[in-house]
């Protein structure tokens, strides 16, 4: 059997394949941040097509930490119901559930905000100009990262992602391209992470030991901002803290023109899997079986995360074994007369 397709076991969490459905911003929640029926169809549909792990889309810590203002919340109780829903779908059709856990900053898309950010240095000439925060407001926000992560436990999600990554909060803390503090959260590169180190501290209070990943950018695309090498300082440090995965994704500090092809994000993935020792997840333009198993194989990453594909094609994971000349488990409802699932030879 193929890698690709073949279990994965991570912090006594077994995945029956190496496909991740990416969290995407659908923009499609009700007010407040709540899950819709359009979430249980869009997130079950992948369940159905045997993704093994399903990140829905960004839940916010807080109401103004959203990306926009349809997307999903986690900042009260009262979305845990829903969750959970959500959740006990997507286990009922076989899949695991990943909950990433963030905080736009100054790129939240979000009338007539303030937006929050390590310094007040806009996204771009024309955005909004963030408020800094100040250190002491900095403990409130971990632990909304923490309450979160409790919430997220509560839903009954498998995997927990701390989204670091994209130009939000925590990935503006962490570049130097959007970080010029002079205090304890900024200056030099272990103080650019304190923020984060802070937030990973707090959400294993409630987390425990299970399966906790984070989300990266791991190259700014600019002069004086954060390389793949500037992670492996960054990723060490993680390590140390007990991360299991870091889900290697890149861009979104500054408004720049990045030159996308198959894999592009791969390298970074591969450099702190062999470098640092540590689980890494591939993302970015991967649309075929082959070319996932080609990451695989190769010892490039450990799991591979799927994100437009999986918007085109909900059933991706058979795709890509009918790529690779396999075939894999499929809904019951699927058969027909004992012929394969949609078998282009039946």
């Amino acid at each position: 059997m193929s890698l690709l397709l073949s279990p994965y076991e991570i912090k006594g969490l077994t995945l029956k394949n190496r496909v991740v459905m990416s969290p995407m911003c659908m923009h499609m929640a009700a007010d407040d941040g709540f899950v819709t029926d359009w979430h249980r169809v869009h997130y079950g549909a992948r369940a159905l097509g045997q993704a093994a792990l399903i990140f829905p889309e960004t839940l916010a810590i807080q109401a103004d930490g959203r990306i926009g203002a349809g997307d999903l919340g986690i900042w009260s109780d009262e979305h845990v119901v829903g969750l959970k829903a959500l959740t006990e779908l997507l286990h009922g059709f076989g899949a695991k559930a990943g909950a990433q856990i963030g905080h736009a900053g100054r790129n939240a898309d979000l009338p007539g905000l303030i937006h929050i950010a390590p310094s007040a240095i806009p996204f771009t000439e024309t955005s909004p100009v963030p408020r800094e925060l100040a250190a002491d407001e900095i403990p409130g926000l971990v632990k909304l990262f923490g309450d979160a992560a409790r919430r997220a436990s509560d839903a009954g999600f498998d995997v927990l992602e701390i989204h670091a990554a994209h130009g939000y909060l925590l990935s503006e803390f962490l570049s130097p391209l959007a970080n010029n503090r002079d205090d304890e959260y900024g200056g030099d590169a272990k103080r650019r992470y304190r923020f984060l180190r802070e937030v990973l501290e707090e959400v294993k209070t409630h987390w425990g030991d299970r399966p906790l990943f984070v989300r990266i950018s791991s190259s700014d695309y600019a002069e004086g901002g954060n390389t793949p090498e500037s992670f492996l300082e960054y990723g060490r440090w993680m390590k140390e803290q007990g991360v299991d995965l870091i889900d290697c994704s890149s861009g979104g500090i500054k408004m720049v023109k990045v030159e996308t092809y198959p894999g592009y994000q791969v390298p970074a993935a591969e450099l702190l899997r062999k470098e640092l020792h540590i689980a890494t997840g591939a993302v970015g333009v991967i649309q075929s079986g082959r070319q996932a198993e080609e990451i695989l194989q190769n010892g490039r990453a450990d799991l591979v995360f799927v994100g437009r594909q999986m918007l085109r094609d909900p059933f991706w994971v058979r795709t890509a074994a009918d790529d690779l000349g396999e075939i894999i488990e499929i809904p019951a409802a699927y058969t027909r007369y004992g012929s394969v699932w949609l078998d282009t030879k039946a």
